[in-house]
């Protein structure tokens, strides 16, 4: 039966299931309350003020971002405690700076030299220690020092004795994004853990400070067991989830919280298909199910209630265009689906996804209530 509150929406548009949501957001937070650490979530996934307040207990932080833009809008609202987590450059250190001012106190990434001397001299001209987290590798993903590399320490001391605050480090397990199941990503937990751990009794053994030891993927919060000597854990998509962490079995296609409210726009009936108003532009380009052992498409078809049809798909996506159709090879029955009809599409990659888009239309979690509308942004 169509939901009335959707009449309204111009199609293709974000939706979010707020229950779920909560439901999500509650679940790491008592995984992270278990394991003794404290959770930083990453609001790079929402970009948005109101979803932030969900996942930030005290309002003001702790928080992680991916973009200067990220910082200041979040600083604005009240978040008083962010790391930066994405390397910093030297030409981006002016707004570093005049977020300190403001009253933020933001924490850069950094994994050499150059970069720990940009800091410190920075620090230097301003009278302000900003403080920095080293980035360590644990799996070759990107980038960061691995724990034993000879440069940590050295760019430990660049940042310490010139000016800037040595915070602790810093790890990202990217590799977990390919782990699939429960062992494999609790393996690289544990790779990650280690990895930060060791890297910061390196750090104190030169008499060097590491308060915070840092580690986080959605993955690896879900998975590890043992965060000893770990101060704190840092996840984003997990506030939504999507097919990919569905696909690696971090959770359930039930526990996704995000879609795309599409509208029928015509068919190809000797093809089987019924083409959509979400393409690509919607859906966002991202595949990254494609490698997976389920391959789905450009997403999964739900009705407009949100309840999945089994076997159908967005084969495929042009700009303003989705196809959608039966997967091959399965049992599925194209359904009928006149024009006009409502659906919901669960994204690949929920980060790519909302970037499309300019707000979220937010289903409460109390039944029948008039839907929220939250502003999201973009840019660096």
């Amino acid at each position: 039966m169509p939901d009335p509150r959707f009449a309204s929406l111009t199609t293709p548009c974000l939706v979010v299931d707020e229950a779920k949501m909560k439901r999500n957001i509650d679940r790491l937070g008592q995984r992270a309350d278990d394991l003794g650490v404290t959770l930083r979530p990453h609001l790079k996934t929402t970009k948005s003020v109101e979803a932030a307040r969900y996942v930030l207990k005290d309002g003001n932080g702790p928080a992680t971002v991916s973009t200067l833009v990220e910082a200041e809008v979040f600083a604005k609202a009240g978040v008083s405690d962010i790391i930066y987590g994405v390397g910093i450059s030297p030409d981006k250190l002016d707004r570093v700076v005049a977020l300190h001012r403001a009253g933020c106190n933001l924490t850069v990434l950094l994994d050499c030299a150059a970069q720990a001397e940009a800091v410190a001299k920075a620090s230097r001209d301003v009278g302000i220690m900003i403080p920095v987290m080293i980035e360590i590798d644990s799996d070759g993903h990107r980038s960061g020092l691995t724990p034993k590399d000879a440069d940590l320490i050295n760019v430990g001391r660049i940042v310490h004795e010139n000016g800037a605050a040595l915070r602790g480090v810093l790890c990202h397990a990217g590799d977990s994004y390919n782990a699939v199941g429960r062992t494999a990503q609790a393996a690289c937990a544990k790779a990650e853990r280690l990895a930060v751990v060791t890297a910061a009794a390196a750090l104190k053994d030169a008499g060097l400070p590491c308060p915070v030891i840092s580690v986080g993927s959605t993955p690896t919060a879900h998975a590890a067991t043992d965060l000893s000597g770990v101060t704190e854990m840092r996840a984003g998509v997990y506030v939504f989830f999507d097919l990919v962490m569905a696909g690696i079995e971090v959770c359930d296609v039930s526990d996704i919280a995000l879609s795309v409210l599409t509208t029928v726009i015509g068919h190809q009936d000797k093809k089987q298909w019924a083409i959509c108003d979400a393409g690509w532009m919607a859906m966002s380009r991202d595949r990254g199910t494609a490698n997976q052992q389920i391959d789905q498409g450009y997403g999964l078809v739900c009705d407009e209630a949100g309840v999945v049809i089994p076997d159908l798909m967005v084969l495929q996506a042009n700009q303003e265009h989705g196809v959608i159709a039966v997967r091959a090879g399965s049992n599925g029955i194209m359904p009928d689906l006149p024009v006009g009809t409502r659906l919901r599409i669960l994204p690949n990659h929920a980060c790519a996804t909302a970037a499309q888009h300019q707000r979220y239309h937010v289903v409460p979690e109390t039944d029948g209530a008039a839907l929220l509308e939250w502003p999201r942004f973009g840019g660096w």
